[in-house]
């Protein structure tokens, strides 16, 4: 009954109480958002296994940092910045040793080049990009846009962990988009409305 009682508990004041030590609030917090960390890092590296690793890595971090969550923003939007920040660092870390493995651990003599791609770094400067574009939105947007499409809530949901009601969701995940697209296709973007 006690995992029942915490599954009510808001992500804030769990993330409270795993600052505090409340090993079994950090838990919850792991089993409420782990598909949402592991979706993020697979999305952005497009490799399930460091995507497992990196997931992992994130949690050791929101272990270590929990208590520095000041509830500015939503808990979601806080373990979004941690999780890009742990994938920034794991691309930066690659970048430094360019070596590539294949899934079975061996390195392969030569690594053909993907036709049409002339710059191996332009994947990662698109998704540098979509997060610096994300970072402009304004909180209510950012966090329909994150719950919404980046973890894959429902408006219904969406609207519940955010206090808004579902048309509000709605209008704020289609001004994000819009906002996004402003952004990324080099116009000025309407983030204020």
């Amino acid at each position: 009954m006690i995992h029942d009682e915490k599954s009510n508990r808001s992500d804030e004041e769990l993330a409270r109480l795993a600052a505090d030590g409340d090993a079994a609030a950090f838990d919850e917090i792991y089993s409420r958002h782990r598909r949402f960390v592991y979706s993020l890092a697979v999305r952005m590296t497009g490799n399930q296994a460091d995507a497992e690793d990196l997931t992992q890595e994130s949690f050791v971090s929101v272990l270590r940092r929990v208590g520095s969550f000041r509830g500015e923003a939503s808990f979601t939007t806080w373990l979004y910045r941690l999780v890009i920040n742990q994938v920034n660092m794991h691309f930066r870390y690659r970048s430094s040793r360019p070596e590539t493995q294949t899934s079975d651990g061996e390195i392969p003599e030569r690594v053909p080049r993907r036709a049409g791609r002339t710059d191996p770094a332009e994947p990662l400067i698109d998704r540098l990009a979509i997060e610096q574009a994300v970072r402009m939105l304004p909180n209510g947007y950012r966090s329909a846009f994150i719950l919404h499409d980046v973890e894959g809530y429902k408006h219904e949901e969406v609207a519940r962990l955010s206090g808004h009601t579902v048309g509000t969701s709605k209008s704020q995940l289609h001004r994000a988009r819009a906002s996004l697209r402003a952004v990324l296709s080099g116009r000025s973007p309407a983030l204020q409305t």
